[in-house]
């Protein structure tokens, strides 16, 4: 997650030397509709549910990449400088924190808040959600070291509610920004809203009961899911997919396997499967792919995040023993 600050200036500079948008609050897309630039695929994908046809969105992270270790080109830079409104999670992705500072201060929307990011961040592969039952959210944050709000788990989109309320947060600030097409929004957030209910009803009916609750993930991108479904995730890595776990790290998730019984280990789509397949080999465990959704590609189970969300639903049925 590291942001190469050189590229970061470069683009300034660019943007500096073609339009003071920034500063202005955009200047539309060419059609008269607003343009929107989303950091990663499931706030691009809400932006274009929301929006309809009166937006025009643009995402910052390109199919099939890392948005965890996103590097913002000048291009992009500048993007965010002219857009209407630019749509980003505070602390997931440095580079898009550090262009919206700069750039983009008065036409952001950051969607924690609406998100209600309340689940502590996984570093260690290790979901420590339950452990300080009753104890204040102060209390919490000092045990665990994790002070400030950037410590907070940020996949909330696989909770569709959670996503639902997003979705209304987005159509808030298009409908602030382009208040001629207000109902619009409005009327197009509420029809998100009810597909995410629709969505959450399937997968509250489909995993009603499961003979498995343990959740082996690649990485701590299910802490949302876990805990709205009923299942104790357990990951091969913390926040970035990408990171080698330490050999200690491997055993212990080994000896968890067993000791819990687990049958699934879930690789992923964007990112190396081969430490997943190993864990399943030496624990004897299947292997099969959850997507955690931060982009589509080729690979991915379906062609929008409704459809990998139905599909991960048939892996978690599958996965999990589920009847």
């Amino acid at each position: 997650m590291t942001l190469r600050l050189p590229g970061l200036a470069a683009g300034l500079l660019s943007i500096a030397m073609v339009s003071a948008c920034g500063a202005t609050g955009g200047r539309g897309a060419d059609d008269g509709r607003l343009s929107v630039v989303a950091a990663f695929y499931p706030l691009e994908y809400a932006v274009q549910q929301v929006g309809g046809t009166h937006v025009d969105v643009q995402g910052l992270t390109k199919p099939g990449a890392e948005p965890h270790d996103l590097e913002l080109t000048p291009r992009q830079v500048a993007k965010v400088a002219q857009a209407d409104v630019v749509v980003y999670e505070e602390h997931f992705q440095p580079a898009v924190d550090a262009a919206v500072a700069q750039q983009a201060g008065r036409t952001s929307l950051d969607v924690s808040t609406a998100a209600r990011l309340d689940l502590a961040l996984v570093e260690d592969g290790h979901d420590h959600g339950d452990e300080h039952a009753g104890e204040t959210e102060e209390q919490t944050e000092t045990d665990d070291q994790h002070a400030d709000h950037g410590a907070r788990d940020p996949h909330f989109w696989l909770d569709p509610m959670r996503y639902a309320d997003v979705g209304d947060a987005i159509a808030a600030r298009l409908a602030e920004r382009d208040p001629g097409n207000a109902a619009a929004y409005r009327a197009n957030a509420a029809a998100f809203r009810a597909s995410m209910r629709t969505l959450d009803g399937e997968f509250r009916t489909g995993l009603a009961s499961c003979a498995t609750k343990e959740l082996v993930t690649s990485h701590a991108a299910f802490g949302y899911l876990s805990q709205t479904y009923g299942f104790h995730q357990e990951s091969i890595t913390g926040l970035s997919p990408d990171a080698e776990p330490s050999p200690a790290a491997m055993a212990e998730l080994t000896a968890h396997i067993r000791e819990t019984g687990a049958t699934t280990v879930y690789a992923e789509t964007l990112v190396s499967q081969d430490v997943a397949r190993t864990l399943a080999r030496e624990t004897g465990a299947r292997l099969a792919v959850l997507d955690p959704i931060e982009g589509i590609t080729s690979a991915s189970a379906g062609r929008d995040y409704p459809s990998v969300m139905r599909a991960n639903l048939q892996v978690l049925r599958a996965g999990q023993e589920c009847s």
